[in-house]
């Protein structure tokens, strides 16, 4: 059995570049309460199946929304999401959770950075399709829910997108 992948790593699928030029028309702050809330609805319930005594991924979520708020700093927000990547870590040999944990980091991790919500697609997408299909199929079965994962995001992001936004982030995607 082959050992299970941690992200997607296709930069140029045609799911990941659409994304990203929807992403590359957005504020940091649209794009980091779009990233909270998506991991909330439905990448924090694959975590919190494995690990529900384990809420460093919500406190992450819960800083990164109080930061948004303007109520907190970035330092005390970046603590959470710092322990959220160690929860990742330690959920090593239980790729959903792994991942999961991953994205939610990541997607936290927009309030820093813009480019850090692509890790939705990158972390979040494989964490969907391995909880939906296991490890186990073949690796074209799982980048095929995770296109159609992908899809999902981009119909969020666009469902809060705003119009011809007039400070879109800017990003260095160094791929």
């Amino acid at each position: 059995m082959p050992k299970a992948r941690k992200m997607l790593s296709n930069w140029k699928a045609s799911y990941i570049q659409s994304l990203m030029k929807l992403i590359e028309t957005q504020s940091r702050a649209t794009l980091a309460t779009w990233a909270v809330d998506y991991s909330e609805q439905v990448i924090l319930p694959l975590w919190s199946k494995y690990y529900p005594d384990d809420l460093r991924p919500q406190n992450a979520l819960n800083a990164a929304r109080t930061w948004l708020s303007g109520a907190i700093k970035l330092p005390q927000a970046k603590s959470a999401i710092i322990e959220c990547h160690a929860a990742a870590r330690e959920a090593e040999g239980n790729p959903v959770a792994q991942a999961a944990a991953r994205t939610i980091g990541q997607c936290t991790s927009t309030i820093h950075s813009a480019r850090h919500c692509i890790g939705i697609a990158f972390y979040g997408a494989i964490a969907v399709a391995y909880d939906q299909l296991g490890t186990d199929v073949p690796w074209g079965q799982i980048e095929q829910c995770a296109a159609e994962e992908c899809g999902r995001m981009e119909a969020a992001l666009r469902a809060v997108a705003v119009e011809n936004e007039p400070s879109p982030a800017k990003i260095d995607w160094k791929c």
